[in-house]
């Protein structure tokens, strides 16, 4: 299944039995909003997941000297309550899902990202969100929602390609610049890139050597990205939600070998690693 399906595709399907539906909007520092989004009017049929309590995990200990938690702000779910709201979102076998936020903002791709990791390839994002969406909503609960899915995954099931550690990154950046095998993609606004403005995490700056890939200019991938130069693609942004928006921009281009930093910034500060600043990577 193609990443990204477009309104008109979604909306000739609206109504078939097997397809799901997944509203998956946020706004950072609001833990209520997306719910209360939903509330005030939805794609007809969708059923909603959150952020915080079904597409994470809870923010570990803290690092060192209070910069933030080990694992970032919004740490990969574990697999026993990914399932679950996976579950009660109507996934599983026969099922396809189409997930969507406001404009393509990340939490669309989070969920997009989580079933492909755990082997289910039958999902996409609508491309442009909500925003892209002309057709009716719904305000209030759903009057017939799915009924609960099969989705229950094991942990052999994942994958062993689309992650990379914190580790791993240091020790590219402890190479000489040329035998360097990572480009890092950072998709938060270029002021925080620079570290000129940061409004979240305690520490401004960039990961050493990366490249700034802002969310808003990342769809459709830049063509240059899109062609082997021998270099490993990183998704990096503030705690690894808009990153997998990269990973999703970047596959729907053809390069689905993106690998994904799943604590991003807020992991990276939290661990004390090194901060550069300024518009391009150091």
């Amino acid at each position: 299944m193609d990443p990204l399906v477009t309104r008109e595709w979604l909306a000739v399907r609206l109504e078939e039995p097997r397809l799901r539906v997944v509203d998956c909007r946020f706004r950072l520092g609001d833990p209520a909003a997306g719910r209360a989004a939903y509330a005030a009017g939805h794609i007809p049929g969708a059923v909603f997941l959150d952020l915080d309590e079904d597409l994470s995990s809870p923010p570990g200990a803290e690092g060192p000297a209070g910069r933030g938690p080990i694992g970032g702000r919004h740490p990969l779910p574990d697999l026993a309550t990914f399932a679950a709201a996976a579950r009660r979102a109507g996934i599983g076998s026969g099922t396809t899902v189409v997930a969507y936020d406001d404009a393509m903002s990340g939490g669309a791709a989070r969920l997009w990202w989580l079933l492909r990791h755990w082997g289910f390839e039958n999902a996409a994002v609508l491309d442009g969100g909500l925003s892209s969406w002309d057709g009716p909503l719904r305000a209030g609960a759903e009057p017939d929602p799915p009924p609960h899915g099969d989705f229950a995954p094991d942990e052999g099931q994942a994958r062993t390609d689309d992650l990379i550690s914190a580790e791993q990154i240091v020790a590219d950046i402890d190479r000489a610049p040329a035998a360097r095998e990572l480009l890092v993609l950072d998709a938060r606004a270029p002021e925080r890139f620079s570290g000129r403005h940061e409004p979240v995490d305690p520490v401004a700056g960039h990961i050493p050597g990366s490249r700034n890939l802002p969310l808003a200019t990342a769809f459709p991938a830049p063509a240059e990205l899109l062609h082997d130069d021998g270099r490993t693609l990183v998704a990096s942004c503030g705690s690894g939600v808009s990153a997998t928006a990269l990973v999703l921009s970047l596959a729907a281009a053809g390069r689905e070998d993106v690998k994904l930093y799943a604590g991003s910034w807020s992991d990276w500060v939290g661990r004390g690693l090194a901060a550069a600043t300024g518009e391009a990577g150091e």
